[in-house]
């Protein structure tokens, strides 16, 4: 059973805002790759014991995990972001068993799991998301924090989230699995079911219009 105790502590990207601002910068042609490592060179020895459901190493990797699933979810689908989130984590304490990869591979797999449940979500209520997304409800949700000058230096506020959530559906998508999830664009081209070309491509048009909105200081149309 995963912990319920454990609590929601924020997605706190700032350690990785030189890498954000490269990525902004990426040419469609190019690719950022993630060199962040959550668990170390430890990182076997706890999918080991993860996966024979030791509670510490099934923390670990829920406290590393959930909130990042949960700003992905809070930027799809707000109204349901915890929940979906804990089905996620629930699907995943049930297959870790099977699960065989590094920890890379761990976030893509968790990911393409969180995917999966926010489109058995608009299968069944036969929609893509369109409604506008409160702040309020993201500051609730992914926790306060300074919002910075640039949109890509702050996706790691609620404001951030809610103009990503504004975006058209394919491009909030690549942008959250890329940037809060953290994935190559090889791995988010994967769980979107797309050529990682169209990645690129989406990538740099949502991050552009995303730099443009925040240099506007408005949330509109530009």
């Amino acid at each position: 059973m995963l912990p319920r105790s454990v609590p929601f502590a924020g997605v706190d990207l700032s350690e990785r805002a030189a890498r954000r601002r490269a990525l902004s910068a990426t040419t469609v042609g190019a690719a950022v790759t993630s060199e962040r490592s959550a668990f170390g060179p430890g990182f076997p020895g706890l999918l080991d014991a993860a996966r024979a459901g030791a509670p510490w190493a099934l923390e670990a990797i829920y406290v590393e995990l959930h909130p990042r699933v949960l700003a992905f979810m809070a930027g799809r689908a707000p109204r349901e972001a915890e929940d979906l989130a804990s089905e996620v984590f629930v699907s995943v304490a049930e297959g870790l068993s099977r699960f065989d990869g590094d920890e890379r591979q761990l976030r893509a797999w968790v990911f393409t799991i969180a995917y999966r449940r926010l489109s058995d979500l608009w299968r069944r209520s036969h929609r893509r998301p369109t409604e506008p997304v409160e702040t309020a409800k993201l500051d609730e949700v992914v926790g306060a924090g300074d919002t910075e000058a640039e949109a890509v230096d702050a996706l790691s506020s609620a404001e951030a989230l809610r103009r990503i959530a504004a975006l058209p559906s394919p491009q909030a998508e690549v942008v959250l699995l890329r940037v809060v999830a953290d994935l190559p664009v090889e791995e988010v081209a994967a769980i979107l079911g797309k050529r990682p070309g169209t990645v690129r491509v989406i990538q740099h048009r949502a991050l552009t219009r995303l730099a443009r909105l925040a240099r506007a200081g408005t949330d509109g149309e530009v």
